[in-house]
């Protein structure tokens, strides 16, 4: 069993917790220098002698080792030599033995080649929740004890008042004074010499914090353990990679910190730029120093947020990472050469390229293509084909705005989609319930990225030859366009039109599977999601959306297989359940079918529109059953707000053109327009 001799000392005293006894005899009673050191160590000298090793059965080996260096630095600098270590170790180390014996007991043991690197530690990181062995729970508190001059206590709950401030608690000079009192009574009253942690933290939450542990969350985090981030000098052995990631990091200006922070990059600076591939890099090599974020005010693809935060574990990592370069940029570009060729699916090499993509590794990018080429050959699974098209497509895409050369993974992506677009189809047929949810989810990527893929290319051709070069000056006009420049023009024309006969191709297979009502079975979710994805195209006729609609709830269906149709076609949130707000004949074909379902196939068809309605927001909801309670109008439809439809509580008989008026100019405003000038000119824009 190992024993910790804090512990045991503290046990001894009458204490159940050795930090605490720590503070009442060595921190609170103002002992130090020698004294402290020699009680100490007369305290561990005891303890070895009634416990021995204590349960370190490797101790011997360890401290022979201590005593043989201990012996080589008296022999250059002489006696004056201090000793950091752990305290159970001191009464070893003055043990007279002779350098024979203890290279004896390090003889045989197995010589490993080493490098040594220092590192910054953190507070964080000697908190002993972090798992580090000889780590203490408030680092943060005895940082302070350390450097407070005196009356340690007002210090500390004044740090803490000021922390709170910051964070908006409503915290005076008056809770200050209060507090202090309370943190002296309270030690006064468990016999202590003076208020430790444990009383200021209740003092605290008492008098600042209203007896509530959310607050205290935040004092513990900040202060109590803290985010101070160690410095290490120059001229500290560091790997080739730590040094150019330092000077990488200077040149960029992005200080590593131990608290976390968000940081916003608008890709178009070039010093920003320079961050996001930084980062990018980093994170292919496995030093996840920052994190991606998502941004907010902002959906451009030229915008990207971070959260970043300094680990002592990340100079670790950049030290294993050192195997593949000693740049940051040659290391990232081997290690992305390796994994392209160690991939095993395609969905892998796809998102490896765009990482590539991300983290401006060029040189990488040759490997990572023949490998996805080669791979996509290779592959006939339309779910992988499927998970794979997205992230190339999002490649293209980000290269457009970085100013990459992405004309190679187009031709890969419009491939892709290509052969999924054959695929599809046969792959709907007679899947379960399980294959039906999952095929549907692959249906919706690819109708996205097909969409993006369409908009990256008529983005390129519309953006002209130059998308990314500096501006004309006016000695150069418009007949100064090179051959390259025409050639590159061409084939941007050519790959946008085979974008868009791609997006026709594609609605029509989609059209295709909407359609589909008899043998070979494909489900109705399948069919219907693919309806609403051409309803919400504007390639589908509200009018052949209420046919397929009412063909699918028809009386020869099953129910079950009726309501798989409506989960896929107002399915997904609140976005179909706004579809059936404003569409009345939508609404009322689903409630007729509902009204119509037998009640012994009511319970089979119950679970799955309750999972496809309770999706939707409660707002939406409330709406639809305010609808439905409502009842038909005159046409038999439900009533959606119709000129013919009676009044219900919230909802009016039409459209109230002074209400939808008085939002306009709101409206405007957020969309960046003039506003309007006159009434009469609102009116119209409100209709």
């Amino acid at each position: 069993m190992r024993v910790d001799p804090l512990a045991v000392l503290s046990e001894a005293a009458g204490y159940d917790d050795p930090e605490r006894w720590w503070e009442d005899v060595i921190e609170h009673r103002g002992t130090g220098g020698a004294e402290a050191f020699t009680a100490v160590a007369e305290a561990m000298e005891a303890l070895r002698a009634e416990y021995g090793h204590g349960g370190h059965e490797d101790d011997a080996v360890r401290e022979a080792h201590m005593r043989l260096r201990l012996r080589e630095a008296r022999r250059e600098f002489g006696d004056e030599v201090a000793v950091v270590c752990g305290a159970w170790h001191v009464p070893a180390l003055g043990e007279r033995t002779t350098a024979t014996a203890d290279r004896k007991l390090l003889k045989g043991l197995p010589k490993v080649k080493t490098e040594i690197s220092w590192v910054p530690w953190t507070h964080r990181r000697l908190a002993r929740h972090s798992g580090y062995g000889a780590g203490i729970t408030s680092p943060g508190w005895y940082d302070h004890l350390f450097h407070a001059p005196d009356r340690p206590v007002e210090r500390w709950l004044t740090k803490v008042a000021g922390l709170l401030r910051d964070e908006d608690f409503g915290v005076s000079s008056a809770h200050v004074i209060e507090a202090v009192r309370l943190a002296e009574t309270l030690a006064a009253m468990r016999g202590r010499p003076l208020a430790g942690l444990a009383e200021t933290l209740d003092a605290v939450r008492a008098v600042m914090c209203d007896g509530s542990d959310v607050p205290i969350a935040l004092v513990r985090d900040r202060l109590v353990v803290g985010d101070i981030l160690g410095e290490v000098p120059e001229s500290a052995p560091a790997v080739p990679l730590q040094r150019d990631l330092t000077r990488t990091q200077r040149s960029l200006r992005l200080k590593p910190e131990a608290l976390e922070r968000e940081l916003e990059l608008d890709l178009r600076k070039e010093t920003d730029a320079g961050r996001s591939r930084l980062l990018h890099r980093l994170r292919l090599l496995g030093v996840d120093w920052g994190t991606p974020a998502v941004s907010r005010g902002s959906t451009g693809t030229f915008r990207e947020t971070w959260r970043l935060r300094w680990e002592p574990e990340l100079a670790v990592r950049v030290a294993e990472a050192g195997v593949w370069g000693t740049t940051v940029l040659s290391a990232a570009t081997a290690k992305a050469e390796t994994e392209a060729r160690s991939a095993k699916g395609l969905a892998e090499v796809t998102e490896l390229a765009e990482r590539c993509l991300l983290a401006g590794l060029s040189a990488a990018l040759p490997v990572v293509m023949r490998s996805l080429a080669d791979r996509a050959a290779l592959d006939a699974d339309v779910g992988h084909l499927a998970q794979a098209l997205p992230a190339l497509v999002r490649s293209v895409r980000y290269g457009d705005v970085r100013g990459t050369d992405t004309a190679a993974l187009g031709e890969v992506a419009v491939g892709l989609a290509e052969r999924i677009l054959v695929g599809l189809p046969p792959a709907c047929v007679g899947l379960d319930a399980d294959g039906a949810a999952e095929m549907r989810r692959h249906m919706e990527a690819v109708h996205r990225a097909i969409a993006l893929l369409s908009e990256t290319e008529t983005t390129g051709t519309e953006a002209g030859t130059r998308p990314h070069t500096q501006p004309h000056t006016r000695a150069h006009t418009q007949t100064d366009i090179s051959t390259a420049d025409m050639s590159t023009a061409e084939t941007r024309s050519a790959e946008s039109r085979a974008a868009d006969g791609l997006r026709a191709r594609w609605a029509a297979m989609l059209r295709n599977l909407a359609g589909r009502d008899g043998a070979p079975a494909t489900p109705g979710l399948i069919r219907g999601r693919a309806a609403r994805l051409l309803l919400d195209d504007g390639q589908l006729a509200e009018d052949e959306a209420a046919r397929l609609m009412g063909l699918a709830l028809s009386p020869g269906t099953q129910p079950p297989e009726a309501a798989s149709w409506i989960e896929g076609f107002i399915g997904g949130g609140a976005g179909g359940g706004m579809l059936l707000v404003h569409d009345e004949r939508l609404l009322g074909l689903v409630d007729r079918w509902l009204i119509s379902v037998p009640a012994e196939a009511f319970t089979d068809v119950l679970p799955l529109l309750r999972r496809t309605f309770s999706a939707y927001d409660t707002g939406v909801r409330r709406t639809l059953g305010e609808l439905v309670r409502r009842g038909p109008v005159a046409d038999g439809s439900t009533g959606a707000g119709g000129q013919g439809a009676p009044a219900a509580p919230g909802f009016g008989p039409g459209l109230d053109t002074d209400r939808a008026a008085a939002v306009v100019p709101t409206v405007r405003l957020l969309l960046g327009l003039d506003p309007v000038p006159h009434a009469n000119d609102t009116m119209e824009a409100a209709r």
